[in-house]
C-alpha cells in the first residue's frame, strides 16, 4: 500500500508521509528518564496524539507503558469518583490485558474495579492497585493520557491529579509511576474548574509538580524538506524541494496540520484535478486557496473559540486591522487563551498572528461577515470587480484610483484618529470581493505597525506589493519609498504600490508615478 499524507488521527511512518520525530522523541525520553511529570499542551491538531503514539513505541523496550485516551470516557464517567474509577480501570485493563510483562495480579485487580459497580469504590482503591503494579513491575511504569481536556471542569479530575501529585511527592517511600505524560490543549497546571454553578472560575489545579514542556513540535523547513524527499523518491514529480519546503514553512510556520493538509491537497486535488504543475509555486498557491475555502475541523474549532471568547475576538481584530502593537504577557487571560488555541505567538515580546494561513483565514472570516458586506467599500468592490481584471491580470493601479475616489467621497472630511483605525480595513474591504475566489492577500509580519503595513496580494501566481502607511511628512514619505524599493528587491519585483492616508489639508489626492532607480512606484494618496 502506498503512503499518503494524513490529517485525521495519528500518523504512522509505515503508512503516512510525515516528518522524522527522532529528535523530539529523544528529548521527551530524557524527561521520562529524569522521572518528570509534564503535560504536552499544544493547540488542536498540532501532532500531540501522533507524538504520544510514536513515544509509546520508542519507550516500549525500557518501560512499561500505561496508555489511555480520555476521549473514550463518557461525560458520565467523571460525574462521581466511583464511576471514574470504574471507567479508568476498564480502559487501562483493555490496554494492558494482553501484555505479558504486566503482573497477573494487576490485571485481576483492574478487572475487578472495572466490573461490578460499587458506590463505595474510591480513587484510593485505584491508586492502591496502580502502586502495587509499579512495585511489582520488572520495568518502570510510565502513564500517558491523551485528550485530558475531556476531563476538565469537574472535581473528580482534580482529585485524580491530586492523587498523582501525592504519589509523586512520596515516591521515595511509596511505589509510583516513574513519569506521567498528559496531553491536551489546556495547560493542566493552570486548569480552571467551576465545581458548583454558583462558584466563580478559579485556578485550583494540583498539577503544580509538572515540569515545563518546551520541546518545539512545529515542523522546521528542514523537517518538511526531508518529508518531501521521501515523497519525491516515491512519486518523481520533479519538484524543487527547497522551494516547496520554504513555501510550506513560510505560510504555515510549521503548524503540523496545515503542512500536511496543504501537501495532501497538492498530492490529491491539484495533481489530479487541475491543468497546472502541482508541486510548483502556482500549484502551491492553488492549494492555499482550496485550504482557505474549505470547512475543516481545525478552522471549525478556531471559529468556535472566536464565538466563545468575545474579548479574544476583539483583540485579534485590533491586531489585524489597526496595526496595534500588543506586548506579549502570558498572565493576560486573552493573550494566554489566544496562544493556547494557536491564534498567536510571542515574537520578541510582541504578539503576532501564529502563521500566514491563519492571518489570511481570519481576514477572510472578518471581511465576509454580513455586517462587513453592508459596508460601502465592500459593495463598491463587488460592483467594480470586473473592470479590474484584464486578461487574467489584476489592474492594481485601477483599483487604487477607484479606491481613492470612493474614499475621499465618503470619508475625506473625517478626523485623523478615525482614519488611522479604519483606513486599512476599508481598503481590504474594497479589495476582498475583487480578488475573491481567485487571489489571496496577507500582511507582511515584519512591517506590521501603526504607521506602516505591507500588503502582499497573490493573484494567478503574480504578486503585488502594496505599502499602506500613515502620512507623516515628506521626509517620512521618502523613507517609506526607499523601504518599499528594498522590499521589492527581496521579492524580485520592479513595480510596487503605496497607499498613503494623508491628513494634510493641502494634500492633493490622486495616483502618481514615482521612479527610484529601476523601481516604478505607483503612489495613491487619500
Amino acid at each position: 500500500m502506498s503512503k499518503i499524507f494524513n490529517v485525521t488521527g495519528a500518523c504512522y511512518p509505515e503508512q503516512h508521509y510525515m516528518v522524522n520525530l527522532q529528535s523530539r522523541l529523544e528529548a521527551i525520553a530524557r524527561m521520562v528518564a529524569n522521572g518528570e511529570y509534564f503535560i504536552i499542551n499544544r493547540a488542536r491538531q498540532f501532532g500531540k496524539t501522533t507524538t504520544l503514539k510514536a513515544l509509546e513505541r520508542y519507550l516500549a523496550n525500557d518501560y512499561e507503558i500505561a496508555s489511555l485516551d480520555f476521549q473514550l470516557l463518557s461525560h458520565a464517567s467523571f460525574s462521581t469518583e466511583a464511576l471514574f474509577v470504574k471507567s479508568f480501570a476498564r480502559e487501562l485493563y483493555t490496554t494492558i490485558r494482553m501484555k505479558a510483562d504486566v503482573p497477573d495480579e494487576t490485571k485481576r485487580s483492574l478487572k475487578e474495579l472495572a466490573g461490578a459497580f460499587s458506590p463505595n469504590v474510591s480513587l484510593g482503591d485505584l491508586f492502591f492497585v496502580l502502586s502495587d503494579w509499579c512495585a511489582a513491575s520488572s520495568k518502570p511504569v510510565v502513564l500517558m493520557i491523551d485528550e485530558v481536556d475531556s476531563a476538565s471542569n469537574n472535581q473528580v479530575f482534580l482529585d485524580f491529579l491530586a492523587q498523582l501529585r501525592g504519589y509523586y511527592l512520596l515516591r521515595n517511600s511509596r511505589p509510583a509511576f516513574l513519569s506521567v505524560i498528559l496531553a491536551g490543549v489546556h495547560d493542566v497546571k493552570n486548569l480552571r474548574s467551576k465545581i458548583r454553578p454558583d462558584e466563580d472560575h478559579k485556578v485550583n489545579s494540583p498539577w503544580n509538580i509538572a515540569a515545563d514542556f518546551n520541546i518545539d513540535m512545529s515542523f522546521s523547513e528542514q523537517d518538511i524538506a526531508e518529508m518531501l524527499k521521501e515523497y519525491e523518491t516515491d512519486r518523481h514529480t520533479g519538484m524543487d524541494i527547497d522551494e516547496m519546503s520554504r513555501l510550506l514553512h513560510e505560510y504555515t510556520a510549521g503548524y503540523p496540520y496545515l503542512v500536511s493538509r496543504l501537501c495532501k491537497l497538492l498530492d490529491e486535488d491539484i495533481s489530479r484535478g487541475m491543468q497546472i504543475e502541482a508541486w510548483s509555486k502556482n500549484g502551491f498557491l492553488e492549494a492555499v486557496k482550496l485550504l482557505l475555502s474549505e470547512r475543516n475541523t481545525l478552522f471549525e474549532s478556531l471559529s468556535s473559540k472566536l464565538v466563545n471568547y468575545p474579548q479574544l475576538d476583539e483583540m485579534l481584530q485590533a491586531l489585524l486591522f489597526e496595526g496595534k502593537s500588543i506586548v506579549y504577557n502570558a498572565f493576560n487571560e486573552n493573550i494566554a487563551n489566544a496562544a493556547m488555541f494557536g491564534f498567536v505567538k510571542n515574537s520578541n515580546g510582541t504578539l503576532v498572528i501564529a502563521n500566514r494561513i491563519y492571518e489570511m483565514w481570519l481576514y477572510n472570516l472578518y471581511l465576509s461577515t454580513a455586517q462587513m458586506q453592508k459596508q460601502s467599500f465592500f459593495v463598491a468592490g463587488q460592483q467594480d470587480k470586473n473592470q479590474f481584471i484584464v486578461n487574467g491580470h489584476l489592474n492594481m493601479r485601477g483599483i487604487l484610483e477607484s479606491f481613492v475616489e470612493l474614499f475621499n467621497e465618503l470619508y475625506g472630511e473625517q478626523n485623523e484618529a478615525f482614519l488611522e483605525e479604519e483606513g486599512r480595513k476599508y481598503f481590504l474591504l474594497y479589495l476582498r470581493p475583487i480578488i475573491n475566489g481567485t487571489g489571496n492577500y496577507y500582511i507582511e509580519a515584519r512591517t506590521r505597525n501603526m504607521r506602516r503595513t505591507d500588503l502582499i496580494v497573490d493573484y494567478h501566481g503574480e504578486q503585488y506589493i502594496i505599502e499602506m502607511k500613515i502620512w507623516r511628512g515628506e521626509e517620512y514619505n521618502s523613507r517609506g519609498e526607499e523601504q518599499l524599493t528594498e522590499y521589492l528587491d527581496y521579492y524580485k519585483l520592479n513595480k510596487g504600490y503605496l497607499l498613503s492616508f494623508n491628513f494634510n489639508k493641502k494634500k492633493k489626492p490622486g495616483v502618481y508615478d514615482v521612479y527610484i532607480g529601476d523601481k516604478h512606484l505607483v503612489e495613491a494618496i487619500v
